[in-house]
């Protein structure tokens, strides 16, 4: 009779036990289920990153020109300006991602630029930073954010070239040609003219500040050609018809 009582109770207790557990189980397999449904890091950030690039591969978007992937996104999306800068922001990632794998692939092989090279980038660099910033606030009215946007992207090429020329071991690049030699003196009076135009405490600050760009020296003409066009770009109305078209 004992015997019969122990076993009783022992199997209550089993089942009470089996019983608890059930709710505990279900809790915890739907917690473990959301965690599974759950994106991964990282996931929300490359779905953002897609959408900005309407699906497409960077390298696909840079097969386009500039101007020809700001028509196809807001084509996409919708003509204005935020849609613009956000197609002009994903261009310019791209564009990025791009020097920056050039740069380290470089570095990695040993053929990239050395320190002292490195250092007299990051000088020009820092003047064509500096004239941008003054420039922009130069004209009146002042630059908005689309053209802000279209400047940060321009001024992307100079870091990219910079490279390349070590991709390509273009240490001595040739003479510019006549007809390039015609467009650097047409480019440089234009510019001069665009300055003439400006307040002459503005003019005075511009013209300083254009010159620290070319200071350290060792820049090629080709380089000194696109850094006029550029500057030309920064200073020229929105109304009028562009000075040149776009570098990229």
């Amino acid at each position: 009779m004992a015997l019969r009582r122990l076993v009783h109770a022992v199997s209550f207790h089993h089942r009470y036990n089996l019983n608890l557990m059930k709710p505990i189980c279900s809790v915890a397999l739907t917690l473990i289920s959301l965690s599974c449904l759950a994106s991964p890091p990282g996931a929300a950030q490359t779905k953002s990153s897609s959408a900005d690039r309407l699906g497409l591969t960077c390298a696909q978007i840079l097969q386009m020109t500039s101007d020809g992937w700001v028509k196809k996104f807001t084509s996409a999306k919708d003509a204005t300006a935020p849609s613009t800068i956000q197609a002009i922001s994903a261009y310019g990632k791209c564009y990025d991602a791009r020097t920056n794998r050039l740069a380290a692939s470089l570095g990695k092989s040993g053929k990239g630029p050395l320190m002292g090279a490195r250092g007299n980038f990051a000088d020009f660099e820092h003047a064509l930073n500096d004239f941008t910033a003054k420039a922009l606030a130069a004209t009146e009215p002042p630059a908005d954010a689309q053209k802000k946007a279209y400047a940060a992207l321009y001024e992307k090429q100079f870091r990219y070239d910079f490279y390349r020329e070590y991709e390509q071991k273009n240490f001595n690049p040739p003479p510019l040609t006549p007809e390039e030699s015609e467009a650097f003196t047409k480019a440089k009076n234009h510019f001069g003219e665009l300055l003439g135009l400006l307040p002459e405490d503005k003019m005075h600050d511009l013209h300083r500040a254009f010159g620290e760009i070319f200071a350290a020296g060792g820049v090629p003409d080709a380089t000194k050609l696109a850094v006029y066009r550029y500057a030309i770009f920064l200073l020229e109305s929105p109304a009028e018809t562009p000075y040149s078209p776009p570098p990229f």
